[in-house]
């Protein structure tokens, strides 16, 4: 099997197996519970906060764990529009966000909110200026992602906060960094954002778990209410098993950000070549996006087919966002790609594992199907 599949979901590392099933069988305990078993429980949490907060440059008491990057974004953005929206109502996001961002943004335009969606310019770039030129004095808020998920595109964060900042120092910011924690340089300082979305299963931990850091002295609301949990934040039980797996899958990959990274565009580098030795293929992703995600289309072939046809030798990719279940993408078309490369596009997804072996593999079925598949009209 070649999984190259990674941006929609990757391989549980095996220091956070372990950990999920250490805390499964043996600190079972309800974290919230006085007892021995409770309070071991509550170690492993702060455990992970621990562990999370320092991968980003911030402290445990700013992590607020979740079930995942879509209830991540979700609260960050009702949860910040509920307590700095009352005067400002203008909102901002992008037009190549994730759905989970995207329909967020939509529903509070629905309830009275002035939403504003950045579209990238004539060259498929969402600039700086464009961010920036987007927030005004009636904004309470701004949401961009840092990688996209679908390209690899880097988007401006850093900078276009820091400006955001100076000029309107109550828009809240935040950031949906699912594709680049712990695969990028990342530091929640350096990003000038008040608030940044994580996933646990996009880095070798379990499905099910995510967090949202949040700047100290800001001010989320609930979306959930209940028992309390979490300083209110986030009332329900705690997933402790999952939780402790995400801080044990951070702490295994904490001291390799460089190397893996370089790594990939080790990777990247080498399948750009590779792939564009083969008649006719287009390379969609630009030379500084992110090393892990590469967008390529075989122009005439749907994306679909193409998929199928290299499952079948064991290699598997994506046509897409794994969110999207085979809808086309409104990514792809915002960035301006023609709709015979956008219906024709694979996301090549790679990690640590991926070797040049599975690239040459990947070529060799890549080449068949662009040989041998009926293109459209």
């Amino acid at each position: 099997m070649i999984y190259l599949d990674n941006a929609a979901t990757t391989k549980v590392c095996p220091e956070a197996a372990e950990a999920v099933l250490y805390a499964m069988t043996e600190a079972f305990g309800n974290p919230s519970s006085l007892h021995g078993l409770g309070i071991e429980a509550e170690k492993l949490i702060n455990f992970s906060k621990e562990k999370i907060a320092s991968a980003i440059g911030g402290i445990p008491s700013e992590i607020i764990f979740t079930s995942g990057a879509t209830e991540s974004n979700n609260l960050a953005i009702f949860g910040l529009a509920e307590n700095y929206g009352r005067r400002k109502k203008k909102i901002v996001t992008t037009a190549v966000e994730h759905p989970s961002v995207l329909e967020a943004m939509k529903k509070l335009a629905s309830d009275g909110y002035e939403l504003t969606v950045v579209e990238p310019d004539s060259n498929g770039e969402i600039t700086e200026d464009a961010l920036v030129g987007a927030v005004d004095g009636s904004t309470c808020l701004i949401s961009a992602m840092l990688v996209n998920n679908e390209t690899g595109y880097i988007l401006p964060v850093s900078r276009a906060f820091s400006r955001i900042k100076k000029l309107y120092p109550d828009c809240m910011t935040h950031c949906d960094c699912v594709q680049g924690f712990m695969k990028l340089p990342l530091s929640a300082k350096a990003l000038c954002a008040d608030a940044i979305s994580l996933s646990g299963h996009k880095i070798y931990a379990p499905k099910g778990v995510g967090a949202l850091w949040v700047k100290k002295g800001v001010r989320v609301a609930p979306i959930l209410r209940g028992g309390g949990q979490q300083n209110g934040l986030r009332s329900g039980t705690e997933a402790v098993p999952l939780i402790y797996g995400f801080g044990k899958a951070v702490e295994a990959l904490s001291k390799t950000v460089g190397t893996r990274f370089e790594h990939a565009e080790e990777i990247r580098d080498y399948a750009v070549n590779r792939i564009s030795e083969i008649d006719g293929a287009v390379i969609n992703s630009k030379e500084n996006a992110s090393p892990y995600i590469l967008s390529i289309a075989l122009p005439g072939i749907k994306s679909e087919t193409v998929l199928h046809y290299l499952e079948q030798s064991g290699i598997y990719v994506s046509s897409g966002s794994a969110c999207s279940r085979g809808k086309k993408s409104s990514v792809l078309a915002a960035f301006r790609f023609p709709a015979k490369i956008a219906d024709s596009t694979v996301r090549i997804s790679t990690s640590f594992e991926t070797e040049k072996e599975d690239i040459d593999a990947l070529v060799r079925g890549l080449r068949l199907a662009n040989e041998t598949l009926v293109r459209t009209k």
